[in-house]
C-alpha cells in the first residue's frame, strides 16, 4: 500500500503493514528497542491482536536495524525520532498512534512532545532516564571496541553515548505532551525499572494511566499477549470508526 519509506539520510525503512477494515483511518506505528527490530515476539504479537480487531499496523525497523538500511553505530535516539518523523510523513492523511519498547518508547515521548500528528502514545516498558541507562548496561564497555550485551553485531558507538548523555532524560518532555497516554511495564523488568513508569505518570498528569504487570519481564516474555490486550481495550475508545 505505501511506497518505500527514507529517512532524511536517504536511508530506507524496512516495515510490515497490515491494513485494517477499510473505512478506518486510524493506525498504530510499532517502535522496538536498542539491538531489536520489527519482528520481535512482542511486536508480532501487538501487531497481530490490533490487526485482528481491524486496526491497522506498521512495524518498523529503525535504521541500522534489522533489513533497514543504515549503520547500527550511528543508531540514537536522536536518528529514530527522524525515522519516525519520515514514516508520520508517509503515513499522511491517517490518524496515528505510536508504541514504542524501551528506547522506542523514549523516541516516542520526544517525537509526540514535537509532533502534534501522534494523537494517542502507547510506551511499553518505556525508557525515561537514557543517560543513567547507558551507564547502567553499557558504563564498562569501551565505544567503538566494545559491543552491547556482547552481541558482535551490536557495537556500542561514541555518537550513542554521546547522545544519550546529551538527552539525559526525556522526563522534561512529559508536561509537553497532552494526547492519551498509555504506560505498561513489568514488574520483573531488569532492564528498564519499572520506576522510570512512574517517574512519566508523576508528570504526565490525568491524560496518561499505568498497566504493570506482575512478574513479566522486559519482552513481556510469556506475557505477549496479555500486553497486547491491554493495549487493544486502552485503544477501542480512542478509535475514529
Amino acid at each position: 500500500m505505501f511506497d518505500v519509506i527514507h529517512n532524511k539520510y536517504g536511508e530506507r525503512i524496512d516495515y510490515t503493514f497490515s491494513e485494517g477494515v477499510s473505512e478506518a483511518r486510524d493506525v498504530v506505528v510499532i517502535g522496538h528497542g536498542v539491538t531489536g527490530n520489527k519482528d520481535r515476539p512482542w511486536a508480532v504479537a501487538l501487531a497481530d491482536t490490533l490487526h485482528e480487531a481491524g486496526i491497522a499496523v506498521m512495524r518498523i525497523s529503525f535504521s541500522g536495524n534489522g533489513e533497514s538500511d543504515g549503520d547500527f553505530r550511528e543508531s540514537t535516539v536522536s536518528k529514530e525520532v527522524e525515522d519516525l518523523t519520515a514514516v508520520i510523513d508517509a503515513l499522511d492523511g491517517w490518524r496515528l498512534g505510536y508504541a514504542g519498547h524501551s528506547m522506542g518508547g523514549a523516541v516516542g515521548v520526544l517525537a509526540a512532545a514535537r509532533d502534534a500528528r501522534i494523537e494517542f502514545l502507547i510506551s511499553l516498558a518505556g525508557m525515561v532516564h537514557v543517560h543513567d541507562f547507558a551507564l547502567r548496561k553499557f558504563g564498562d564497555v569501551t565505544p567503538g571496541k566494545g559491543f552491547m550485551w556482547d552481541q558482535p553485531e551490536c557495537p556500542l558507538s561514541r555518537a550513542f553515548m554521546d547522545d544519550m548523555k546529551r538527552i539525559g532524560s526525556v522526563v522534561d518532555h512529559v508536561s509537553l505532551i497532552t494526547v492519551p497516554w498509555l504506560l505498561v511495564h513489568g514488574t520483573a523488568d531488569t532492564v528498564v525499572p519499572p520506576s522510570d513508569s512512574h517517574d512519566i505518570l508523576e508528570r504526565a498528569g490525568a491524560n496518561a494511566s499505568l498497566i504493570e504487570l506482575d512478574g513479566v519481564d522486559h519482552v513481556f516474555t510469556g506475557a505477549e499477549s496479555t500486553m497486547a490486550r491491554h493495549v487493544l481495550e486502552w485503544l477501542r475508545p480512542l478509535l475514529s470508526r
